[in-house]
């Protein structure tokens, strides 16, 4: 649960029995509405999101948020196309009863998401949702969030979640927040801040003032720590930020240069780079003991370390071969062996939720690339190219990447914005996310539990 926006106690989640019960039960359909997000390119599928219903003109107005939010969600991904409301024949109101299909069928709605928002006795805010499957007629999800009333964005980014969960068989990842770097000033004199939105852009905080340089902030799996590389006193150092109460701590005093810090998947470590007399290795470091193991022994540049989902192996990149590499090893630091053998250097890799995928920056020609390859080496291909691209996050779901753009600069310095996209493993799907400054380095949270 996010605890500095979005506290445990604003938000809480059960099944709609009771609203289940008053549509009455109904059969399952011979063929079931469902996405296939794994076969590729996929039409979006044409869907409906009315109003959510209220009695008060408070209760309304989250209603009409609560369903913006949602179908915003929705189409984002790329699955799914919103029905122009303007095209819609049957009444938000008269949906207190069953759908009329045959009216949505006529606008080609596949799906239709119907809801209700009440202010309950206690003042919380109650928000319950129907997903019809509007061919077979039937009713796919029903649900109800209880919520604070300043919390009615999270619900409606729990909604989308339910729906995209329930259509394609994989889990959402709109309840979710990205942290990155806000930067502003000219290219010799840039100011760097860290900060943290909504996976939408919403509910953008600063974290930091921007007195000390900030770079690669990373989320622990708990959601409530983030490390980053910070240049105090002009000496980089990794420290520990925590969200609740924006209390910072180095990492550790060490000998050398520290950066590249990434959390192990359990959030009991920290994996990063340090370089001593010039020579760059990969350390883990034991969160609760601050005990420190060196993983790799090679005259060569070793960093950007990412472990696999399981911990039990760690990729990187390296110039140990001659040029700049991925490799993977053993999470001991033991069995090294080279993936990538593309033309072109190779920085950045990250390991997919899922396992199945390492993403990662090429370098070819004077050209940034985005890629994905699989662990063993194979199946790499392109999602996206610039001038500068660079930096790829996964989402949880694993299914889309968030990565950052940079413009070149003109003679004279101008231009060189740096902006957020995101992008599904189609390559087909490349979203802007919109940010007060121009934003780099962004790091995608696991979903909230």
């Amino acid at each position: 649960m996010r605890s500095k926006c979005w506290p445990r106690r604003l938000l809480s989640r059960t099944p709609v029995l009771a609203l289940i019960a008053m549509v009455g039960a109904v059969a399952p359909a011979a063929a079931e509405l469902r996405i296939d997000i794994t076969q590729g390119t996929v039409e979006p599928l044409p869907i409906a999101v009315t109003n959510f219903l209220g009695t008060t003109p408070d209760e309304v107005r989250f209603g009409r948020d609560i369903s913006s939010v949602v179908s915003a969600d929705l189409e984002r991904s790329g699955l799914f196309y919103s029905i122009d409301r303007q095209a819609f024949i049957q009444t938000a109101e008269s949906l207190s009863t069953l759908p009329q299909f045959a009216s949505w069928r006529v606008i080609n709605a596949q799906a239709l998401i119907q809801g209700q928002a009440q202010v309950v006795e206690d003042g919380r805010l109650r928000v319950q949702f129907r997903l019809w499957d509007v061919f077979a007629e039937q009713q796919m999800e029903g649900l109800a969030y209880t919520a604070e009333q300043a919390g009615w964005r999270r619900v409606a980014h729990l909604i989308a979640d339910a729906v995209y969960k329930r259509i394609t068989g994989e889990d959402g990842y709109f309840d979710t927040r990205i942290v990155y770097i806000a930067e502003r000033g000219p290219p010799d004199r840039r100011v760097k801040r860290l900060a943290i939105m909504d996976q939408d852009g919403e509910n953008h905080k600063f974290l930091t003032e921007g007195h000390n340089l900030v770079l690669t902030p990373r989320f622990s799996p708990t959601l409530q720590e983030i490390t980053y590389l910070s240049y105090f006193s002009n000496t980089p150092r990794v420290y520990l930020f925590n969200i609740d109460t924006a209390r910072q701590e180095i990492l550790g005093e060490f000998k050398g240069m520290t950066f590249a810090p990434r959390f192990s998947p359990d959030g009991k470590r920290v994996i990063l780079s340090m370089a001593q007399d010039g020579n760059s290795e990969i350390y883990a470091m034991d969160l609760s003991t601050r005990a420190v193991k060196r993983l790799t022994f090679h005259s060569a540049i070793d960093t950007s370390p990412s472990y696999s989902p399981d911990a039990g192996q760690i990729v990187f990149n390296s110039d140990r071969g001659g040029s700049q590499q991925l490799y993977v090893m053993d999470s001991s630091g033991g069995n090294v062996r080279r993936i990538s053998y593309g033309k072109g250097r190779y920085a950045t890799p990250t390991w997919s939720p899922r396992g199945d995928l390492i993403a990662f920056t090429k370098i070819r020609g004077g050209r940034f690339f985005i890629g994905v390859m699989r662990p063993d080496g194979s199946g790499e291909r392109q999602l996206a190219e610039g001038f500068l691209v660079e930096g790829p996050t996964w989402a949880p779901n694993g299914r889309v990447l968030m990565y950052f753009r940079q413009e070149p600069s003109d003679t004279k310095g101008k231009g060189g914005r740096s902006r957020l996209f995101s992008i599904d493993l189609t390559g087909e799907n490349e979203r802007e996310i919109v940010t007060p400054l121009d934003a780099s380095d962004p790091a995608w949270s696991p979903l909230s539990p």
